[in-house]
């Protein structure tokens, strides 16, 4: 016999603490986006997980972090800040501090309020093994934070740390923040389910899953700043030169590892993340439209439909604005809220694959969704 599952709403300031957990690992991602498009990355040569809590203190100090970066991040140093004086090193400093900082902030956000609430029995049993899921993803996120800050560091082949380092980072980042958000809405979002959609639920699935692997991509497009190969939009403009581009020096393992000196490997990685972008936009799109059709009277829904259209040309404009500022450099500004509205993107599709979970289990056996 099957029958409603039995939905227990958690206590308002848990629901609170979580939604400011999801606030803070999307400004995270955001300043990470930051830090690695401004080559922030590398100023802090050590992972001092205690002391890196206090930024340098006084002029010998900084000098101190100032030659530790010239010589672990000789490469970066002597080809792209070779002229850098105490001032300019201090702002490359500011970010990956703040980000490092913020991601000491968060693990007291986190740890204070639950001991708190697991001796206050606020928490079931199902949203403690959740936690337990997101402190295992954090630790991940924050562990692979250093391995790919030390991927660039005294590496004679990389002014910058290793762009497939950096989308697993990235990678992890994303599934914790999509994993916490699907966690908040389970505290949040009781009732009033669409059922009956499985095809629709699948699609939805099937759409979240393109937008990961396309969040993948922009973070190798970032990592091998493959944005500045061919800064034109369409394809078809200075069309002769991208073609040479990918051909130029093949794709071979050699290329694919150390990709600095290649061409080829960046101009493929541009193909496939803008490739991927038309599709995650038909998609969409498409998914829209099966949704009007079925008629569901749902304001969840219909309203959830209607941001994910906005968000959809928000992120298509600003990946076109992305791609055609990139002489040179990459653009800061532009790069950074392409990221950020690809997470909203995410959450926006998760809320919608949401509304369509099957509120019924056997009896009982509540659900571990």
């Amino acid at each position: 016999m099957l029958k409603r599952e039995n939905f227990t709403k958690v206590r308002r300031v848990v629901r609170w603490w979580l939604m400011i957990g999801l606030v803070m690992v999307f400004f995270q991602v955001f300043v990470g986006g930051v830090t690695r498009l401004t080559d922030s990355g590398l100023s802090i040569t050590e992972w001092a997980v205690i002391q890196g809590t206090l930024p340098p203190m006084n002029e010998a100090d900084w000098n101190i972090a100032f030659e530790k970066y010239k010589v672990g991040a000789k490469r970066q140093y002597e080809s792209l800040h070779g002229d850098m004086v105490m001032s300019e090193f201090k702002v490359i400093f500011f970010w990956e501090y703040f980000h490092r900082l913020w991601a000491r902030l968060m693990g007291f956000v986190f740890i204070i309020p639950f001991f708190f609430f697991l001796y206050k029995k606020w928490m079931p049993a199902w949203l403690l093994k959740r936690l337990g899921v997101v402190i295992l993803l954090a630790s991940a996120a924050a562990t692979f934070g250093w391995i790919m800050v030390a991927s660039g560091l005294n590496e004679d082949n990389r002014t910058w740390v290793s762009a497939y380092k950096l989308m697993t980072h990235l990678g992890i980042a994303t599934i914790l923040f999509g994993y916490l958000f699907w966690t908040w809405l389970r505290t949040h979002q009781t009732d009033h389910f669409v059922e009956g959609k499985k095809n629709l639920q699948r699609f939805a699935w099937m759409t979240t899953v393109v937008l990961g692997i396309q969040i993948l991509l922009g973070g190798l497009m970032a990592g091998m700043r493959a944005g500045l190969i061919h800064p034109y939009f369409p394809f078809f403009i200075e069309g002769e030169r991208f073609l040479e581009a990918l051909s130029s020096s093949g794709v071979g393992m050699d290329n694919l590892v150390n990709y600095e000196q290649a061409i080829a490997p960046k101009a493929w990685v541009q193909v496939f993340h803008r490739s991927t972008a038309y599709l995650l936009a038909v998609l969409i799109i498409l998914l829209v439209i099966k949704i009007k059709k079925s008629v569901i009277n749902s304001k969840k829904l219909n309203k959830a439909t209607v941001l994910l259209i906005t968000l959809l040309i928000t992120q298509f404009c600003l990946g076109i604005l992305t791609l055609v500022n990139c002489f040179g450099k990459v653009p800061v500004a532009y790069a950074s809220l392409h990221q950020v509205v690809a997470l909203l993107l995410l959450i926006n599709i998760l809320y919608i694959c949401y509304q369509f979970r099957n509120p019924l289990t056997k009896k009982n056996n509540v659900s571990k969704l």
